[in-house]
């Protein structure tokens, strides 16, 4: 592929709520929400979770940094990477932080310099010293970060606001909607508006149904409303994001199984997993090492779960 075709999506973090290490987390991993898509020669990263850190080590390995960090929103299991992001420490890298949740009542700046005050953080935001320009903007703006990137917005359900995206680039797509919740029996239309058609689809499956009631309020969706929106708006292919810190190895496993039950081809992110839209195949290769396939119509057909590289 040449690099101006490139169009990439890798996962770095794919918890929500908290980080959570150990050993029953291995193989989807504990890192909070990150995620990093290329657009041929242009870097896009969305949200700065804990998987900001790994993400940073990689990119200071290979040279001089210009990107785009687009902020969900800022509760704290999107930002709290922003600190140890050594990427933004470096004199020579070059960064625009977007977020469209905050105006009027707060910007962006404001809002990052707060994380990083004591007595909460024992440094301020300005020690970053790379190029950082902070763009707030609105719901429903269409935004293009660089010459043939197109990213459209639209409002979440979520306490506090949120925004998901919908990145265009060579005639595909790739969409981000996490964090919201949906109201049982209705679809988002703002959603669907927003996905309609995608390529892929990386949305928030933090509960399943049958946990969904005890948690109403907190601001997050199932898997099942996942594949119902899919349905709906003739999203390609689904996968399953923000998994919940009580949900191990084990149970994201079940959950793999009755997701691709439900809607065959849905994946389930984990950290490390690459998805390349419209390359269906490359999906197999970088999910599972031995355990899926893809199936006769070319969709990627999972049978478990077990990440590879």
């Amino acid at each position: 592929m040449e690099n101006s075709d490139r169009f990439t999506v890798k996962f770095w973090g794919v918890r929500g709520s908290i980080a959570c290490p150990g050993p029953d987390y291995v193989r989807y991993g504990g890192n909070t929400s990150c995620v990093e898509i290329r657009c041929g020669p242009n870097l896009l990263i969305f949200d700065g979770g804990t998987g900001l850190r790994p993400l940073g080590r990689d990119l200071d390995a290979n040279g001089v940094v210009d990107a785009d960090l687009f902020f969900t929103h800022t509760h704290f299991d999107h930002i709290t990477g922003l600190p140890f992001f050594s990427s933004a420490f470096k004199r020579e890298n070059r960064f625009r932080f977007w977020a469209g949740h905050l105006l009027p009542e707060h910007r962006l700046y404001e809002v990052l310099c707060e994380l990083m005050m004591a007595p909460f953080f024992p440094v301020p935001l300005d020690v970053l010293k790379a190029t950082i320009e902070y763009v707030d903007f609105k719901p429903w703006e269409d935004l293009e970060p660089r010459s043939g990137v197109i990213i459209r917005t639209a409002p979440l359900n979520h306490p506090n606001g949120a925004i998901g995206y919908r990145v265009e680039y060579r005639g595909r797509s790739i969409c981000y909607v996490t964090d919201t919740e949906h109201v049982p029996g209705k679809l988002d239309e703002n959603i669907c508006s927003l996905v309609k058609g995608a390529d892929i689809m990386i949305y928030d499956s933090t509960y399943t149904e049958a946990e969904f009631p005890r948690f109403a309020g907190w601001g997050h969706s199932t898997w099942e409303e996942g594949v119902r929106i899919s349905m709906r708006a003739g999203v390609k292919t689904l996968v399953v994001f923000h998994h919940d810190p009580t949900h191990d190895d084990a149970f994201m496993d079940r959950v793999a199984k009755a997701a691709n039950d439900a809607l065959p081809g849905t994946i389930i992110a984990h950290e490390g997993l690459v998805l390349t839209p419209g390359r269906l195949a490359s999906y197999e290769r970088h999910l599972v090492s031995g355990k899926g396939r893809v199936s006769d119509k070319g969709r990627p057909r999972r049978e478990g779960h077990r990440p590879g590289n």
